[in-house]
């Protein structure tokens, strides 16, 4: 993304303070104009002295009142401006970076889970706080200054050839020496400031990763080597930004120089141009004052390319996230799913996440409301996928899903998701209390149902052992808890959203026996009357479903009771005896299957 695009999209993002940055604007081009009537009326002032002097007389007050009630009369506006610009400025910018913080985060969150699966999540973390900051520092910096310096060079040049074309050539080419040597750093630094960048975006993906596997890297006893490799990355972006450091430290220099060098050679060329009768004492001073405001100006060039191409990076990957488009989005026809009875179909749905290898392959089967369907399998059979692909954790590349006779592409999101529950293999909790975990799917829900969803998940009494009880804080992803009490609040949730569809990934998976024997009794309650999915390893846990679809390379190979699939002496059959769960064949020996 070139500068010009990329400032373009840091003023386009103001939004909906964008009416109040047009005012800002005016204001500043009001200002910038204002600051120039200060060396030409110093000059002319100046003029006048000479000119009353030369004619030995003492210049009278009507010639002077004029001129410094015009100075007077700028010199406030340029303060209550400048007042103005800045109180607004400040507020405008703070403001607009939390509604730009929040956008990200929105966006973020609706993003797939494709595309969370592939950009690791301290890395975005990173980019919302280093891209919102970078915004809010434009803003401010365009609002306070970029925008008057801007308006000023563009009006000197043409005011400095007005006022005296010979000075005001050189000012020209003294600032396209200035600009030239600026832009030629510019492109030095362009792409090393790129893999800094990279390089900062590994830092923070190296230390979540750290910072989330902490009990790991003690138990391995790994600290040290984490360490190390920290540091590695540290001096690496230390190796790559003090190039792009040096560079600007010698524009720095230039600037400071450019201030000593203008000066004396507007004295220089403006003494040679006075005595040969072509330029007044004023007009010098004019021109010291606009060289001053020149190199003003310049030095807040540099400062604003400086942070452009510090910024430009983390800004660029800040809009690419929000550029990135969801997969799995609502049509623009998408209607609101109705009250739902449960009925589910599958029809010729094939997938792939690569579009390489098949992860289904034309699955098609039904589920009429209040079934309980159980899926069953090796290991990437395609189970998690297929019931993924049922609340839109992704699209189908053909084929389609519906409910109640609705393709589920074509109602929003957000009421299909109402629709489903699930609970997955893995329980995630949030850094929050355990009321508040619950209600996540339902927030309105009373302090009885609340009581009423822990019990059928048999996990009133833990709760009721914690310190705080349901305001007991669970830590980060539940750490604070065991994996079955996490396990057993995620049930519990789900139970409390009530939807008309529930989908259990390995739900007791965590559990330990005597656990999961009361909480599979209440999930057999629970499932009654509802439709039901569950992804199970263990055949025990769906000994009693209403359907068994066995998955294999991504197609559905075998499907029917339990007893039926057992009778028809096939790859379930096998797996069954795997398992204990019938007697083996003649020999004795159950045949090894992957489970």
């Amino acid at each position: 993304m070139s500068f010009l695009r990329l400032y373009g999209r840091v003023l386009a993002a103001l939004g909906p303070e964008r009416r109040l940055g047009w005012l800002l604007a005016l204001l500043n081009t009001a200002l910038a104009l204002a600051l120039f009537a200060e060396p030409i009326l110093f000059g002319r002032i100046v003029d006048t002295l000479v000119r009353a002097q030369a004619a030995d007389r003492t210049p009278g007050w009507g010639e002077l009142i004029p001129q410094l009630g015009a100075w007077a009369g700028f010199g406030l506006f340029t303060i209550l401006a400048g007042v103005l610009i800045s109180l607004h400025a400040d507020r405008l910018a703070h403001r607009r970076r939390l509604g730009i913080m929040s956008l990200y985060f929105e966006h973020v969150l609706q993003l797939p889970l494709g595309f969370h699966s592939e950009v690791h999540s301290g890395r975005l973390l990173k980019i919302m706080l280093q891209g919102a900051d970078g915004l809010w520092g434009l803003w401010l910096a365009f609002f306070r200054e970029h925008c008057a310096g801007m308006v000023a060079l563009v009006v000197l040049l043409p005011v400095a050839v007005w006022v005296n074309w010979r000075l005001g050539l050189l000012l020209v080419v003294l600032l396209a020496i200035f600009a030239g040597f600026t832009f030629y750093v510019l492109n030095r630094t362009q792409h090393l400031q790129q893999n800094v960048e990279r390089l900062q975006s590994d830092l923070a993906e190296r230390s979540a990763d750290a910072l989330g596997n902490v009990a790991v890297i003690q138990s391995f006893t790994r600290i040290e080597a984490e360490v190390r490799g920290l540091r590695r990355t540290m001096e690496e972006v230390l190796a790559v930004q003090i190039p792009v450091l040096s560079w600007w430290a010698m524009v720095s220099i230039a600037t400071r120089a450019a201030t000593t060098l203008t000066i004396l050679a507007i004295f220089l060329v403006g003494t040679a141009l006075h005595l040969s009768g072509v330029a007044s004492i004023g007009e010098i001073v004019t021109f010291v004052g606009f060289a001053t405001m020149l190199v003003g100006r310049l030095d807040q060039l540099v400062a604003f390319c400086n942070t452009l191409v510090m910024d430009a990076p983390r800004l660029s990957e800040f809009f690419t996230v929000l550029d990135t488009v969801a997969n799995v989005r609502d049509r623009p026809d998408a209607v609101p799913l109705g009250p739902v009875t449960g009925a589910v179909a599958f029809e010729d749905v094939s997938f792939s996440y690569d579009g390489k290898r098949t992860a289904l392959a034309d699955v098609s089967f039904r589920a009429a409301p209040g079934e309980t369907i159980a899926l069953v399998g090796p290991t990437g059979a395609g189970k998690s996928t297929a019931l993924a692909l049922l609340h839109r954790a992704f699209d189908p590349q053909s084929g389609r899903i519906t409910i109640d006779g609705h393709d589920i592409r074509a109602v929003t999101l957000a009421s299909l998701r109402r629709a489903i529950g699930v609970v997955f293999q893995e329980a995630m909790l949030f850094n929050r209390s355990i009321e508040e975990n619950l209600r996540v799917g339902r927030p309105e829900a009373t302090a009885e149902e609340v009581r009423v969803a822990l019990e059928r998940a048999q996990a009133a009494e833990f709760v009721a052992r914690q310190s705080e009880g349901l305001a007991t804080i669970v830590g980060e992803r539940g750490r604070s808890l065991s994996g079955g009490e996490r396990q057993r609040l995620a049930i519990a949730r789900a139970l409390l959203k009530d939807p008309p569809i529930l989908i259990l990934d390995e739900a007791t998976s965590a559990l330990d026996a005597g656990t999961e024997a009361k909480v599979q009794e209440a999930l057999d309650e629970v499932m009654k009357g509802r439709t039901t999915f569950v992804i199970a390893h263990r055949l025990a846990t769906i000994r009693n479903a209403d359907r068994i679809l066995l998955f294999e390379g991504g197609r559905i190979v075998e499907a029917g009771t339990f007893d039926e699939l057992v009778r028809l002496g096939g790859r379930f059959a096998a797996l069954a005896r795997a398992q204990f769960m019938v007697g083996g064949p003649a020999s004795g020996e159950a045949p090894p299957v992957e489970t």
